[in-house]
């Protein structure tokens, strides 16, 4: 139909407002219209109201009292087939008798992927999906990246960004303790906000911290389902109790350390709003793992040599965002990774690579971002 395209775009729009409260769910959008393109009832996945994109989407058109008899469905992903807090969709599309239903992706739930095409098929529902590699197609799994990652993959999708010198280095060799040092300009520094934004965690490392003594928030001041949780890589729970961090926190600070830390720094960083959680090791692997067992989907590691020569040499980095500043800061300062990748080597490796700019008065700082891994990957 001329309007497909109108009509899906609009859907995934409607996703995209939603996207910062789906979570630990998919971002979701549905749309449904008359067979000429009339918009019936709208509606995205809100975690907390608990109903999925159609199911809002039908309760709106009911609520003006249009039948969707007949109607069509623009979807995101593909409708569900597994009842969860909620039914399956696809049955209470099949049960409104819709006509037909056009599909931007396939869900990459296993339980999930193809079956919700089949049940509407079965039902004589004409189904339509978008190529992956369109516009469309490319713009649906984008939303949903770390949820079709984290489902297949059962850790979450893991971000590193870094801002980093003409020359690829973190920091001089030395700066004053517990002051951060800019290497990017306002308008790079800003885009990390919204960056932080679109994840569920930051994971930093107590080096980081001792160095630099950052809050690590979300500063957009835009809304977001749950806030920011920001983790701490702290084996001997060294983090200060009057750091930005433990000051600011307000049940978004998890602290992990290992088992014979101090039980005595442990209470003190409890009674000061921390959460501690103590590992075997704080070693990556586990780290995501009992990130995952908490449902967050994604994480954004801004870290230091040492964390991010870890999760790079384990291949636990998926994505991967650089800023560079037109700044040279030689040979003796702080290297990208202490695994000795090397930043411009990295930026060869990756899939999908973009490449945007930031004004800093007479010059500009370079963002180049791209994937290591495909988190669609054979689907």
């Amino acid at each position: 139909m001329p309007h497909d395209d109108r009509l899906l775009r609009h859907a995934l729009e409607l996703a995209q407002q939603a996207s910062a409260f789906a979570s630990p769910n998919p971002t979701v959008g549905c749309v449904l219209t008359t067979p000429q393109g009339e918009v019936l009832g709208e509606g995205a996945h809100w975690y907390d109201r608990r109903d999925h994109a159609e199911i809002a989407a039908l309760k709106q058109a009911a609520e003006h009292g249009h039948s969707v008899a007949g109607a069509t469905a623009y979807v995101t992903l593909e409708p569900c087939t597994v009842s969860g807090r909620t039914g399956p969709c696809a049955e209470a599309l099949v049960q409104a008798r819709i006509a037909r239903c056009v599909i931007a992706t396939a869900d990459p739930n296993p339980l999930v992927h193809g079956k919700g095409i089949e049940l509407l098929q079965r039902a004589s529902i004409e189904v339509e999906v978008a190529e992956p590699a369109s516009e469309i197609g490319t713009r649906a799994r984008r939303l949903n990246d770390a949820f079709a990652f984290s489902i297949v993959r059962d850790r979450p999708f893991v971000t590193l960004k870094s801002a980093l010198s003409v020359d690829g280095r973190l920091a001089p060799a030395q700066h004053e303790p517990g002051k951060p040092f800019w290497l990017t300009g306002e308008a790079a520094r800003a885009d990390v906000q919204r960056l932080r934004h679109e994840h569920d965690a930051l994971l930093t490392g107590i080096g980081t911290v001792l160095a630099d003594d950052p809050s690590l928030n979300d500063r957009t001041g835009l809304p977001r389902r749950r806030p920011l949780l920001r983790v701490v890589l702290d084996s001997s729970l060294r983090l200060p109790l009057r750091s930005q961090l433990v000051l600011s926190a307000q049940n978004d600070l998890l602290v992990l350390c290992s088992d014979d830390a101090d039980r005595q720094r442990i209470r003190l960083l409890e009674q000061a709003g921390a959460e501690v959680l103590c590992l075997p090791s704080t070693e990556p692997k586990l780290v995501l793992q009992e990130l995952h067992r908490r449902k967050l989907l994604s994480v954004l590691l801004e870290a230091g040599s040492a964390m991010n020569g870890a999760f790079l040499q384990e291949k636990l980095v998926d994505r991967v965002v650089l800023y560079f500043a037109e700044l040279e800061l030689g040979k003796d300062a702080v290297p990208f990774a202490r695994n000795g990748t090397s930043p411009f080597d990295l930026q060869f490796r990756l899939s999908e690579l973009k490449r945007s700019t930031f004004p800093r008065g007479s010059s500009e700082d370079i963002r180049l971002a791209g994937y290591l891994h495909d988190p669609w990957a054979g689907l």
